[in-house]
């Protein structure tokens, strides 16, 4: 006969207290094991579908949530679950192109079947760590690990992350001897953009940044120099743009953000308080992209007015004919991921610097002068 449903009320006397009903109740209340009931939440290929199905019922109609995932991860002395820190709002994550596909990579790379512990089992999660105000996220966080995305060097964020003691990896960063590492040739990639240019005659260049991360030149002024701590990636390129147009006079205006809108801006102010310029080097493609809308909002023809470079050459970069440096951002994730892995096996990943490379469209050309 099938099986009786359960009460309202427990069968068993004190199955039941005043307060949070137990795994120990639910139980006691059907008559088998708590390891029988555990199974059902935790291990369910070790019952019959029929008395999982039995348990779960028994479970919901005597109150029972469940086991407690705190309690538990700590018994496992894992949580299953890695950090990604950045200090940027949380939609940045959903926003930029590039940090979705590298999100996506790293996630498709730690969820791998049996590619999350040493034993093997099921893959980990990823938890967004937004922190724009400040490292109380990751002070609180109940994590396995760190995978820091952007963060500046030296900053409260990046000492709090380092502080856990937890498995971490860098990106983009300063290399940490405690931390794995995993990066790109931003300095080489800026230098062979800004290369690009010079060779087509451009003496007068803007470069639309990333925000620096330190105090700095504020408006569209030249170049800044000896530039230490802050982001590494700004510094990198700003480096590679340097070495790459020696003899350029070099312009700068810092975004607040890696968006179109903030693209468009940059752009606006630099060609306002400077309009020698003939080109434009963009630390992004998203910024490029809003550089390209300044150019139409002046009148100024891509590239016969103004050439438009870019960084990180994105899905949607091609349709828009931007002259870009790749960038591995897919690869990129997956190195983190895998990165990570090692590191909960124990072991301790050799640095990672994947390769950049110009891709030269038609948003670039010759000088206006020079033609």
């Amino acid at each position: 006969m099938p099986p009786a449903r359960p009460s309202a009320e427990p069968t068993h006397s004190g199955s039941v207290g005043a307060g949070r009903v137990t795994l120990k109740a639910v139980a006691r209340h059907l008559g088998v094991s708590v390891a029988t009931v555990s199974n059902a939440y935790n291990r369910p290929d070790q019952l019959s579908p029929e008395l999982r199905a039995r348990i779960l019922d028994a479970a919901q109609a005597l109150g029972y949530a469940g086991p407690d995932p705190l309690a538990r991860s700590l018994r496992r002395g894992r949580t299953g679950v890695i950090g990604v820190v950045y200090d940027a709002p949380l939609d940045y994550a959903f926003g930029d192109p590039a940090a979705a596909l590298f999100l996506g990579q790293v996630a498709h790379t730690i969820q791998a079947p049996g590619g999350a512990a040493p034993a093997g089992g099921p893959g980990l999660n990823l938890l967004l760590l937004a922190c724009p105000q400040g490292p109380d996220p990751v002070h609180t966080a109940s994590v396995d690990g760190f995978i820091v995305y952007c963060a500046a060097e030296g900053s409260d964020l990046l000492r709090a992350v380092l502080g856990r003691g937890l498995p971490t990896v860098l990106v983009d960063q300063h290399p940490v001897p405690s931390a794995a590492l995993v990066g790109i040739e931003d300095a080489l990639g800026a230098q062979a953009a800004a290369a690009h240019l010079a060779a087509l005659g451009h003496t007068q260049i803007g470069v639309v940044g990333l925000e620096l991360g330190r105090p700095g030149p504020a408006g569209s002024t030249a170049l800044p120099t000896g530039l230490r701590g802050g982001y590494r990636t700004t510094s990198e390129r700003l480096r590679g743009y340097r070495q790459g147009a020696p003899q350029a006079a070099l312009f700068w205006h810092e975004s607040r953000q890696n968006t179109p809108g903030e693209g468009e801006r940059a752009a606006l102010a630099l060609l306002g308080a400077h309009p020698q310029i003939t080109a434009l080097l963009c630390m992004s493609d998203v910024l490029a992209e809003g550089a390209l809308s300044a150019a139409q909002t002046l009148g100024l023809r891509v590239p016969a007015d103004l050439s438009v470079t870019g960084f990180d050459d994105l899905p949607g970069s091609a349709a828009l004919d931007l002259t870009t440096v790749w960038q591995p951002t897919g690869d990129k994730g997956e190195a983190v991921g895998r990165a990570m892995l090692a590191l909960l096996r124990g072991e301790r990943p050799e640095p990672v610097t994947l390769p950049t490379r110009l891709v030269e469209r038609g948003s670039s050309g010759p000088a206006p002068r020079a033609k």
